[in-house]
């Protein structure tokens, strides 16, 4: 029953609308004994997952039952920060007798999956390790919700929801099909106030720099936060690599502000960015040689708000960390010193006001109230490639007339089973005009 179940939610292109992408079907292919939804939202001026949970709380407690039914999950759990009273007083009423709300601090990054299944259910994932080692499933709010439509009627992801925020004039959530452009959203926000804008998808933490508006909306894709150009989230973002060494060599003091200041660390993790920074100076190659680099997060912490010099361990650790992969090199038996939670993990988080404050947000509004109206569009670029795995092999053809719903890209097959993915579906009714790594579709 739950192979057909798991299949259904592959074709369906279920996947983790959190960021990540990780095909929702393997994920719940485990079996757990909790499920937990991230309601956490810690990324700085993103609500897109509160207000789904406002104004479609019934799916989303659908696809928590859902998740907990097919892992056999005695137990689901919410974590929201305490602070949303709101919107803990719509939901606990839709809750079961199984289900829980589990309140956070306001603090960052509570929405890292690692760092939420400790403040929920107080287990330490080893480093490396994964959230079912310590019998726990993960899902985003818009993950769980899309899994409700896939179980309950059938229904494909055709759809994202995008909070829209910094300078625009009305900062919003909206419900675009997938495929349509970043500037509509943009667009359906007021548009932009301010010259020379910067545009970061992704969030102002963990997102990137985007210079093309015609980019598509993807199922990962959670934010659009609008900066001016020389705003100090957009330049760091822009810092080269090159640039991040040359000035972390000639700076870096060695204070470990970074390190103590790490979740990841403060969880017995053996990722230490200050080593890493060290490296820069007394390793002859230049290139930080740092084994622990492997388990960082890469929630931009240590490089936006612990350090006080305004150097960028984060990136110092990732080209460390993408290195160690291209190497195949693996930190074998790494040490795991689950006393620190308990001695240091509450005292030392950050809170986000004043994280919000040090990267230069407090002056935008933080609210982005969802826009009931889904916006139209007549014209789509859906990638191929929209989830961790193999991209889809796409199956129609220029000329073709598809309908909204119906399937574009199928996983492909490896030793006769489908590779790692989900599928890919038409977000509208039109024609097919084009066929590459992305499929074209006009409205009819």
């Amino acid at each position: 029953m739950n192979k057909d179940i798991l299949e259904s939610i592959a074709a369906a292109g279920v996947v983790g609308a959190g960021g990540a992408g990780f095909p929702t079907h393997v994920k719940l292919a485990a079996a757990a004994d909790t499920v937990v939804i991230n309601a956490a939202e810690c990324e700085p001026l993103l609500h897109k997952d509160k207000e789904l949970i406002v104004h479609h709380t019934s799916s989303l407690v659908d696809g928590l039952d859902a998740a907990m039914r097919i892992t056999n999950a005695k137990r689901g759990v919410v974590g929201i920060k305490a602070k949303y009273k709101n919107v803990i007083d719509i939901l606990r009423p839709k809750l079961s007798r199984s289900m829980e709300i589990i309140p956070l601090d306001d603090a960052y990054p509570a929405g890292d999956e690692i760092t939420l299944i400790y403040e929920t259910l107080g287990r330490i994932v080893a480093p490396g390790a994964i959230p079912i080692t310590v019998g726990a499933v993960v899902m985003n709010v818009e993950t769980a919700v899309n899994l409700a439509a896939a179980v309950d009627n059938g229904m494909s992801v055709t759809e994202k929801y995008v909070s829209v925020a910094g300078n625009v004039a009305h900062p919003c959530t909206v419900r675009v099909p997938i495929g349509s452009p970043l500037s509509v959203c943009i667009a359906a926000a007021g548009g932009v106030t301010i010259e020379k804008p910067a545009y970061v998808v992704g969030g102002a933490m963990m997102g990137y720099v985007e210079t093309d508006l015609a980019k598509p909306v993807t199922k990962t894709t959670g934010g659009i936060i609008v900066l001016p150009h020389d705003h100090f989230v957009v330049q760091r973002k822009l810092w080269s690599i090159d640039k991040t060494k040359r000035i972390g060599r000639a700076a870096c003091d060695q204070c470990s502000f970074c390190t103590e200041l790490c979740p990841r660390y403060l969880l017995g993790h053996p990722i230490e960015p200050h080593r890493a920074m060290r490296s820069l100076g007394f390793n002859s190659s230049r290139e930080s040689d740092t084994p622990g680099t492997s388990f960082c997060c890469e929630c931009n912490l240590c490089s936006y708000c612990s350090c006080p010099e305004g150097l960028d361990p984060k990136n110092v650790c990732l080209d460390n960390k993408r290195r160690l992969i291209a190497g195949k090199k693996r930190y074998e038996n790494p040490p795991f010193n689950k006393d620190r939670a308990a001695n240091h993990h509450k005292n030392r988080k950050t809170p986000t006001s004043r994280l919000i404050h040090k990267i230069g947000l407090s002056g935008f509004t933080n609210k982005a109230p969802l826009e009931q109206n889904k916006i139209v569009v007549n014209e789509v670029r859906i990638p191929l490639k929209q989830h961790i795995g193999a991209a889809c092999q796409c199956c129609v053809k220029v000329g073709d007339k598809v309908s909204r719903g119906q399937a574009i890209g199928n996983r492909p097959m490896t030793d006769n089973k489908p590779a790692l993915g989900a599928n890919i579906h038409a977000s509208i009714d039109g024609t097919v005009v084009d066929v590459t790594d992305c499929v074209k579709i006009v409205a009819s």
